[in-house]
């Protein structure tokens, strides 16, 4: 336990050491986000957080090199998680500065999900069922891999609209799958996702409300993919039913969120990758909530999505299943109410 609390605290004091150095430089090198229709904050605000999350997490993982001994194959996962999120940080942080167009921002997170699964063999090469039995993916195994973390990639981009909201997020949803992993022994997720948390606390610090500092698509981005890559391990090396359905709901938020603004804009004929202020924290916010309000809310939603995958990791198949479909129903009812699936129905109070 003490080595997951050590890259846990390592991780968090670091970001918080180099959170006000990247403000400073994004203030020098205009990586400023201007306020506009769609956002919410009204004053222009750095958005190259990511920066400092990025570096927290690669100095904090290169320091476990130093104190842990891995085995080859561990190693070599950790230098495929650290080549991948290295690539899709750089996409992320050209974004930032330059505002690349969406198809082109994509073909860089495919290109990043390429490097881990093609270049390092990090797949998820079969998944179980309820009942125990084996399903392997076979030559599917790589383009679903790369949909899983293209997917997870840009639910968190996504719903990075509120101050402190993401990295609130993140925080849960790493601590999620840590307790699950911590249950199971297996002690490189435990580490990776202890990391993951601990950077992102020390940015959520100067990120939430009023924020200081955006983490940008440099953070957003990055943190997506580094826990959709730590999950592919953890799938990998556990043969567990629920291996790959704990991130699923400990990211049940931003999964749902993204899957309700696909549908929305295509039954509104508008494109998929089109901005728009649908996301539950809009309707939150129309609904009358504060900034702060809408988004500890989701802190709390998230915090009970993460529950009910811990639980999953106590309970057999059937119940599992049982847990799910309540959560789906539950979501699905709430979305509804709240018009999520129209572009301009406005929300119903809850």
């Amino acid at each position: 336990m003490w080595s997951y609390i050590f890259a846990f605290c390592i991780a968090t004091g670091m970001t918080l050491i180099f959170t006000p150095m990247v403000i400073a430089l994004a203030k020098k090198t205009n990586a400023m986000d201007e306020p506009d229709a769609r956002k919410v904050h009204k004053e222009p605000v750095a958005r190259i957080g990511g920066m400092a999350i990025f570096v927290s997490f690669m100095l904090t993982t290169g320091m476990a090199f130093l104190f842990y001994d891995f085995s080859a194959e561990a190693s070599y996962e950790i230098l495929g998680l650290i080549a991948a999120g290295s690539f899709i940080f750089i996409v992320g942080i050209i974004d930032d500065y330059f505002n690349i167009p969406a198809k082109l921002k994509l073909l860089g997170q495919i290109v990043a999900a390429l490097i881990l699964t093609v270049g390092f063999d990090v797949k998820i090469e079969f998944i179980t069922d309820p009942f125990g039995d084996y399903l392997f993916l076979e030559q599917f195994a790589i383009p679903l891999t790369c949909f899983w973390l293209v997917g997870l990639t840009n639910t968190v981009n996504l719903i990075d609209g509120l101050d402190g909201l993401a990295a609130g997020v993140v925080i849960i949803a790493a601590f999620t799958i840590f307790l699950v992993a911590f249950e199971q022994n297996v002690f490189l997720i435990a580490l990776l996702t202890s990391t993951i948390a601990g950077s992102a606390l020390g940015f959520l610090y100067y990120n939430f409300n009023p924020a200081k500092i955006f983490m940008g698509d440099s953070g957003s981005m990055f943190l997506g993919f580094m826990l959709a890559g730590i999950s592919i391990i953890g799938a990998v090396k556990s043969a567990a039913t629920i291996a790959l359905i704990v991130p699923i709901l400990a990211l049940g938020l931003p999964i749902m969120d993204t899957a309700f603004a696909i549908i929305r804009r295509y039954r509104g004929g508008v494109p998929i990758f089109k901005p728009d202020r649908g996301h539950l924290h809009h309707r939150l916010l129309d609904l009358g909530f504060t900034q702060k309000q809408a988004v500890l809310l989701m802190y709390v939603i998230s915090a009970l999505l993460g529950l009910s995958a811990v639980t999953l990791n106590e309970v057999n198949g059937q119940i599992a299943i049982g847990i799910v479909c309540v959560v789906l129903f539950v979501v699905l009812y709430g979305a509804k109410k709240l018009g999520i699936f129209h572009m301009n129905e406005p929300p119903k109070t809850l």
